[in-house]
């Protein structure tokens, strides 16, 4: 089921004729974080609360995939489940549309880059449409692709909605701001325990069909210096891939931060052809994992 649903997505990305008409489940899953963020993210208490929602997002996630997966129709409904869940099509597809606009002009890219990052991308040279735009693509293969289909390979379909419940919640509320520092501890801790194998794992899968395993003993060195405990590994991976330099300084709110290189030796005038080298590296990535998968499934039948 998760080889074909890996297929599907890869094959239609998101539709846009569907999604204009039928609410996407990624986006039911964000307007539930917002009603208990505006419910509950209040007054005393607001770590316990944030704990108790974390629980209902995964409760919830849950049991939906659990009523669907309880349906007998040999699997049909969790295979387009768990293919709308993933995203490795649409994933490719905006990192590629930042090569594009970036070819056309570096104020194009600006608004291209900006869908997909949460950086000031105002003042952004090539340079840095570029990395913010690889950087986005690796780190978003692993939430968006890989740790949704390694729960899919644990828990069936229950378990992938459940991170995907807590992945949405990180990504509204997981932040250290005055507002949700308290209330999203437990949404953000919990998107770090269950994104720790597969972030994992995305490195891997990255170095080994790209044919960089040669580089795997710098990884872990290079993915501590990132700021979070597992975006840093894909992005250590696909840097020597792409003899690149990454993360590094950028602004947030006006303020500059000097965050460390990630691959500090690469190159770090990357351009257009870095993106769309990027994103054959991703694609290849890809196919390393619909094989795990395969493989995975034919152990299971044997």
């Amino acid at each position: 089921m998760l080889a074909i649903a890996l297929i599907l997505d890869a094959a239609l990305g998101e539709p846009d004729w569907l999604w204009s008409r039928v609410t996407h489940p990624a986006v039911l899953l964000g307007r539930l974080v917002d009603w208990l963020d505006r419910t509950l993210n209040r007054g005393a208490a607001r770590r316990i609360k944030g704990i108790a929602a974390a629980a209902l997002l995964v409760a919830v996630g849950w049991g939906i995939g659990a009523a669907i997966a309880w349906v007998p129709d040999f699997g049909l409904l969790e295979i387009i489940g768990a293919a709308v869940l993933l995203a490795q099509r649409s994933l490719v597809d905006h990192v590629r549309d930042v090569a594009d606009a970036l070819r056309r002009s570096p104020a194009e890219a600006r608004i291209a880059v900006a869908r997909i990052v949460g950086r000031d991308t105002a003042e952004m040279d090539d340079a840095q449409i570029a990395r913010a735009a690889i950087e986005s693509g690796a780190e978003n293969l692993s939430d968006g692709v890989i740790a949704p289909a390694f729960w899919f390979a644990v828990a069936g379909l229950p378990g992938m909605l459940a991170y995907k419940a807590v992945s949405t919640a990180d990504s509204m509320i997981g932040y250290r701001t005055p507002r949700h520092e308290a209330f999203g501890w437990a949404a953000a801790r919990l998107d770090d325990l269950l994104n720790w194998v597969p972030a994992r794992l995305t490195a891997g899968l990255i170095l080994l069909a790209n044919g960089a395993i040669r580089h795997a003993h710098r990884v872990p060195n290079d993915a501590r210096q990132h700021r979070s405990p597992n975006a840093g590994w894909p992005e250590a991976a696909i840097a020597p891939v792409l003899g690149v330099a990454l993360a590094g300084p950028r602004s947030y709110d006006g303020e500059v931060r000097e965050f460390p290189w990630v691959n500090p030796t690469g190159r770090r005038n990357a351009g257009a052809a870095e993106i769309e080298h990027a994103c054959s590296a991703l694609w290849r990535a890809w196919g390393a994992g619909l094989l795990l998968a395969i493989l995975l499934a034919l152990l299971g039948l044997a």
